[in-house]
């Protein structure tokens, strides 16, 4: 005959059984009457639930890099392919369960994570705004091109000569006094500039080109 679970609730990774001596201790340290010590618990126990379903959406490279026990790890996966939702809302409650049972570590580690994704690290921000800079000094400075080749002679000269003078020829406007348009070579040159200063590699735009007209831009030397 199996025996009855015990009723209680789980404080930084341990389970507290109701009217344990460590329930007790744990009432007496919250200010208030036992009400209160219940309402506060209950606040702690929807915090970690929220925390889990943002969980959902963390971006794979943040959530490999957690280190996620393996029961919370799959909870997680399994949640994100329920699409029914009474099912989903059990597998939340299995998911803020888990939560529950995690240690301070692992919720602070979960939170840095989100907030990576949802702010970009430090390193990050800078190595975009670094590239939005080159990017617009490129397009609009002749001699910013010179200084580009000289810190990174490894870029495929042709390309960027080609990818410059397409996104002049988008930025003119159609009509005088309207705004400059930005087309697709303005992004792929953001892509090219960015992936050499963060030395990352892949394909721009997924290995779609970039169409270029052929025609020359008046004073652009194309002896290269």
């Amino acid at each position: 005959m199996s025996r009855k679970p015990k009723k209680g609730y789980f404080v930084r990774g341990q389970f507290v059984a109701e009217g344990s001596e460590l329930d007790l201790q744990l009432k007496a340290e919250l200010k208030g009457t036992e009400g209160d010590s219940r309402t506060d618990l209950k606040k702690e126990s929807d915090a970690l639930q929220d925390l889990g379903l943002e969980l959902l959406t963390l971006r794979a490279d943040l959530f490999n890099r957690l280190g996620l026990d393996d029961k919370l790890k799959e909870a997680v996966l399994e949640a994100r392919r329920i699409t029914n939702f009474e099912g989903k809302r059990r597998q939340m409650q299995f998911i803020g369960k888990l939560m529950r049972k995690q240690e301070d570590e692992m919720i602070d580690a979960i939170r840095a994570a989100l907030d990576e994704q949802r702010n970009g690290s430090a390193k990050e921000n800078l190595a975009l705004h670094h590239a939005e800079t080159w990017r617009n000094d490129l397009i609009t400075d002749d001699q910013r091109l010179a200084d580009w080749l000289a810190e990174h002679p490894d870029t495929d000269t042709q390309q960027l000569r080609a990818l410059i003078r397409q996104a002049r020829k988008d930025a003119k406007p159609e009509q005088p006094g309207a705004a400059p348009r930005h087309g697709r070579a303005y992004r792929e040159i953001f892509q090219l500039v960015r992936q050499h200063l963060v030395g990352t590699d892949g394909a721009l735009n997924n290995g779609e080109p970039v169409q270029i007209d052929s025609e020359d831009d008046e004073g652009e030397d194309n002896s290269k």
